[in-house]
């Protein structure tokens, strides 16, 4: 009962703090002639209302692609759909084809601000408190509430849901809620429902596609685990066919024609648009220099795109993403443990993140999410995570007027984790779960004895540097050479941080020792 009680207080803090955030200004309010993203929500209830299923994704005299087109999978479509038909209820200018272009009011707000509450309410954080209470360690599911209020806490969701978006089918939340229950799912061996809850994911942003990957290998490992001569091959089959069923069904209004198929793939694969241009339109809001990847970073020396054609960008990128992401891969099929899967999402869609072609600045959360779920195994190394995440997005928080709930909520984050994990005492070899790593570099590696002192050291290095950062991004006049500086500064230094805990990341799933003590699945 007790614990209940906790984890209630902790939904209502998390609900308060998302509900201040998201009493700001939204992106691109009042900004002719696109009126930024919340433009984009309402203009996809409009077009998914008033047209039918064929003409969604087809530009047509109704339709322009090119004012906010819809580029999302269908499940987006139908949610905005949904929430068009509740609207059409409550006032029909909202969404009245053609004149409700650019509509801004506080009742419209309101109303786009309650469905994504109504999403974290019913999607998202009824999936964190039951992975919080579902934490198979003992030590940890006296913190279950603790974990949950960190992971629900997280500023970076929080700032993009709420305060840049505000509004449901743009909703993070939404996505990692399904993901997450995804995860949940598998963890009780549930593997068709979360199959199921995967593909969901998967047909509601194609972004998705950055955790596939752990999800095939850990559910093709138990395949082979089980023998696909016997019991491994009937899993194989009914996963398989749950995929099959729950893709047809999300697909079936555009499975009547090839033609519609293929429209709706080249508007969630718009590969013609180069290696950097992960969004529709150019704008200082998402310029591609402020994305924290390996791409933008390197175009600070060397201007890619002008010296490699696209086809070759994305083969490029291709490339060295399938070889960032294969060891682990490889240990999560031959090996598979729930343990390795979690660690697995955080690697793979970090690589994807860093390496992959068209990668957009909000992209990072879904790195963020799988951390969050491992915060409870490694309180220090996710909460630094956590924190430079957060840090990233800053270009993109200035730009739509988030200083306040910035400054705000990334020091309380920190500050619950110190306080709920002691995340400066846990920086030992064995807390950072890098014994075994340690063991084998025993004899070689002299200054392994002063790796926790090195390891807290660093940290505070970094909260100065991107404190620093901040303050300069928010209040200090960049040189008039170089307007870019600080967001371009805040890039690369959030890139070179995530260089280091990929390859921390990868080290930890090589080395880890712990799934021999985890039930065997069978």
């Amino acid at each position: 009962m007790e614990r209940w009680s906790l984890m209630t207080i902790t939904v209502l803090l998390a609900l308060t703090v998302r509900w201040a955030v998201s009493l700001g200004s939204y992106s691109g309010a009042g900004k002719p002639p696109m009126y930024g993203d919340y433009e984009a929500q309402r203009h996809w209830q409009e077009i998914t209302y008033n047209l039918p299923i064929r003409q969604w994704y087809f530009n047509t005299s109704d339709n322009n692609l090119l004012y906010w087109g819809l580029d999302y999978p269908p499940l987006t479509a139908y949610h905005s759909f949904v929430c068009a038909y509740i609207a059409k209820l409550i006032n029909p200018d909202w969404v009245a084809l053609h004149t409700s272009r650019g509509y801004e009011s506080q009742p419209h707000k309101l109303f786009m601000r309650t469905t994504v509450f109504v999403a974290d309410l019913l999607v998202y954080i009824p999936a964190v408190i039951l992975y919080c209470f579902s934490l198979k360690e003992t030590s940890a599911k006296k913190k279950a509430s603790t974990c949950a209020l960190c992971i629900l806490l997280y500023p970076g969701l929080i700032l993009i849901d709420h305060g840049h978006f505000q509004y449901p089918s743009s909703a993070w939340e939404f996505l990692l809620g399904l993901a997450l229950w995804a995860v949940l799912c598998l963890s009780h061996d549930w593997d068709l429902l979360g199959s199921v809850a995967f593909c969901l994911a998967l047909n509601y942003k194609q972004m998705e596609l950055y955790h596939s990957l752990p999800f095939f290998c850990y559910l093709l490992g138990k395949c082979f685990k089980k023998g696909l001569k016997g019991k491994g091959l009937v899993l194989l089959a009914k996963l398989a066919g749950t995929v099959l069923v729950s893709f047809a069904a999300c697909w079936l209004p555009f499975g009547t024609d090839v033609e519609q198929i293929m429209q709706v793939l080249r508007r969630l694969f718009p590969i013609d648009r180069g290696l950097f241009e992960a969004c529709m339109f150019s704008s200082p809001t998402h310029c591609p220099d402020k994305v924290a990847n390996i791409w933008c970073s390197l175009s600070v020396l060397i201007k890619i795109k002008n010296v490699i054609s696209p086809r070759t960008q994305l083969k490029l990128s291709f490339a060295v993403t399938f070889l960032s992401l294969l060891p682990a891969c490889i240990k999560l099929t031959v090996q598979p443990s729930l343990r390795g899967f979690k660690f697995a999402l955080v690697s793979c869609a970090l690589s994807f993140f860093l390496f992959s072609f068209q990668v957009h600045e909000k992209s990072i959360l879904l790195v963020a999410v799988p951390v969050c779920l491992v915060i409870n195994e490694i309180p220090f190394m996710a909460t630094w995570f956590l924190l430079v995440s957060t840090f990233s997005l800053l270009p993109l928080l200035l730009k739509d007027g988030l200083l306040l709930p910035y400054a705000v909520t990334t020091p309380a984050f920190l500050a619950v984790c110190l306080a709920s994990f002691s995340i400066l005492e846990k920086t030992s070899a064995e807390d950072l779960q890098l014994k075994a790593f340690s063991l084998s570099l025993k004899g070689y590696v002299s200054w392994f004895k002063s790796f926790p002192r090195i390891v807290r050291s660093l940290f505070l290095l970094s909260l100065a540097l991107m404190g620093a950062l901040s303050v300069l991004s928010a209040a200090a006049p960049p040189p008039q050479r170089l307007p870019d500086l600080f967001p371009v500064a805040v890039a690369v230094v959030s890139c070179l941080h995530f260089l280091l805990f990929l390859l921390y990341f990868n080290v930890v799933i090589l080395w880890d020792s712990k799934n021999r003590g985890q039930k065997k699945i069978s």
